[in-house]
């Protein structure tokens, strides 16, 4: 995951993922229909769960949910989702530092939020926030191979992250909070013991093997275990912080934190994997399916709270904080 020998062109960074992997040939022509598929079933799903699980819902009983929230959760959501988009900046810039690209961190902060503000709401996580990337570190002398090996490792953060979060969630909840949800403490252990092993594992991995992987004509290179550490221990307290921002505008006692988390990683990689916008509905759908035990009118609202403090909000300060840099840009 080191930056690559040569720079990719604007082709094969508009790619689609699964036309560059897949060729279009024989039965792979079949594999690239289902993954174009796969994503409208999981939405249509996701609609059928959220109307079967909210439409008996009153506008009154989700609004005097939101008004138990009470102050101290709204500041909190607010301040939490500040903090997840500084550890978002942190991250990015100790990947651009290993791709060898020397980017003040006051700009990686600019470039990191403006990338995972608009990309986290509108989808096209590669193209569109690799374009606001490569925009605000070129004038830093980071090329588009060291923008591009930044946002592996911090997509390697995140995945590592999410794995021990949930992982260890899953293995801490006693039984009788996994009785709040749809996961039996069978599959809560055997699922969170795969998941540490696997973020433990990545480390292992960039210990272990330090020679560069040739891929056609370009090379990677893991982290080191150093780094890889890093990117797990990062990763862990960004995701922690994020499913925090939902777990506390949840009525007290709801649902345990740790229990909880192993439903948020779930329903995050669902969402993930159906390509929808900030798994819009997909991602609230498997939260209310993992969740059966929590009152439906305080989940909608807490779903609510969340996507204004974690999408919506930054979305907007990152569409004002691009157009006043571009005329600041653009006056110079």
């Amino acid at each position: 995951m080191s930056p690559a020998d040569e720079t990719p062109s604007p082709e094969a960074l508009t790619a689609g993922a699964a036309d560059a992997v897949i060729p279009a040939t024989g039965p792979a022509r079949w594999i690239r229909l289902a993954l174009r598929i796969v994503p409208v079933l999981l939405l249509i799903v996701a609609a059928w769960v959220l109307w079967r699980e909210f439409h008996k819902l009153s506008w009154d009983a989700v609004v005097h949910a939101i008004a138990g929230w009470g102050l101290a959760a709204i500041v909190l959501a607010l301040l939490l989702s500040a903090a997840s988009f500084v550890l978002m900046a942190v991250i990015e810039w100790a990947g651009l530092r290993w791709a060898g690209a020397r980017v003040p961190l006051r700009t990686v902060a600019l470039g990191s939020f403006l990338a995972n503000a608009i990309a986290h709401a509108i989808g096209a996580n590669l193209i569109v926030s690799g374009a606001i990337r490569a925009r605000t570190y070129d004038r830093h002398g980071a090329t588009l191979t060291q923008v591009a090996a930044a946002t592996v490792f911090a997509a390697a953060s995140f995945g590592v992250g999410l794995a021990a979060l949930s992982g260890g969630g899953l293995l801490l909840a006693s039984g009788r909070e996994l009785d709040a949800t749809a996961i039996t403490p069978l599959v809560a252990r055997a699922l969170g013991s795969a998941l540490v092993a696997g973020s433990l594992g990545y480390v292992l991995l960039c210990a272990l093997m330090r020679k560069p992987i040739r891929i056609g004509k370009r090379s990677i290179t893991l982290p080191s275990a150093r780094s890889a550490l890093v990117q797990l221990a990062l990763g862990l307290v960004d995701n922690g912080i994020a499913a925090a921002i939902l777990w506390i505008l949840l009525p007290d006692g709801a649902v345990g934190y740790t229990t909880f988390v192993g439903a948020y990683a779930v329903a995050c990689i669902v969402g993930l994997v159906s390509s929808v916008p900030g798994g819009a509905g997909v991602f609230e759908s498997a939260m209310a399916a993992l969740l059966p035990s929590v009152d439906a009118a305080a989940l909608a609202a807490a779903f609510l709270g969340y996507r204004l403090a974690f999408y919506l909000l930054p979305l907007v300060i990152a569409f004002l904080a691009l157009a006043a840099d571009s005329l600041r840009h653009r006056g110079r």
